[in-house]
């Protein structure tokens, strides 16, 4: 059974199943009141629309799946469901192909007035796609990737607070990239990423890289924001 498309006109608030009660008709019911919102956290996570309905697809069919009657919170069952899976997909052979296999950071900034829940959603999508981009590159790399990818820095800013070539940084670019298609991962502290976010979202959203740089390459030397705070 598949999931409706997004203009599926969107139900009532749900009502949530008992012990006993839970069957497939409140599932799709809980399912399509998130479904909107569930799309666009894997669209600015993918920045590709056929992938995101791939992604809700797959959270559609693991939620079929659960036993739902122990999900205190299906909202979030079904939000961190779907960010694991479009983080997955990035990397995925499917979309090597087809789509960047790499987060779309610069797709990621907060704007200005914006309603709380986009907000909310575009939050999610910032903290998975940086604490993938930490969990892969080396610092050096995480550094000219974000920055790069981020917001557009010029090869030869990067190479200044680097201290390498131009020629280099782009390597080193081209690298990070390469290195994003490889599954493996080292921890990533929680306090390390939640100052990267933090420092992301004000250079975003205000335009002023300052305490972003600060933060990923201090003194122009790298800094070891993989080590524990």
């Amino acid at each position: 059974m598949f999931a409706p498309s997004p203009d599926t006109t969107t139900p009532t608030e749900p009502r949530v199943a008992r012990p006993g009660e839970d069957d497939l008709d409140i599932a799709l019911g809980i399912f399509l009141a998130q479904r909107t919102r569930l799309f666009r956290i894997a669209y600015r996570i993918l920045g590709d629309v056929s992938a995101a309905e791939d992604v809700l697809q797959e959270v559609w069919l693991r939620w079929q799946l659960t036993h739902r009657v122990e999900i205190n919170n299906p909202a979030a069952f079904l939000t961190t469901a779907t960010t694991r899976l479009a983080i997955n997909v990035v990397q995925s052979a499917r979309l090597r192909h087809e789509t960047p296999a790499e987060p779309q950071l610069a797709d990621l900034g907060d704007r200005a007035a914006q309603d709380p829940m986009v907000c909310a959603e575009r939050t999610v999508a910032v903290e998975a796609a940086l604490a993938l981009l930490m969990a892969r590159l080396t610092p050096d790399r995480l550094a000219a990737y974000v920055l790069r990818k981020g917001f557009d820095y010029a090869y030869a800013d990067l190479a200044g607070l680097l201290r390498i070539s131009v020629q280099n940084a782009r390597v080193v670019v081209h690298r990070a990239q390469a290195r994003l298609e490889c599954d493996r991962e080292r921890p990533v502290p929680a306090e390390s990423h939640r100052r990267l976010v933090a420092a992301f979202r004000t250079a975003a959203s205000t335009g002023d890289l300052e305490d972003l740089i600060r933060l990923l390459v201090p003194g122009s030397h790298v800094h070891r924001l993989l080590s524990p705070a």
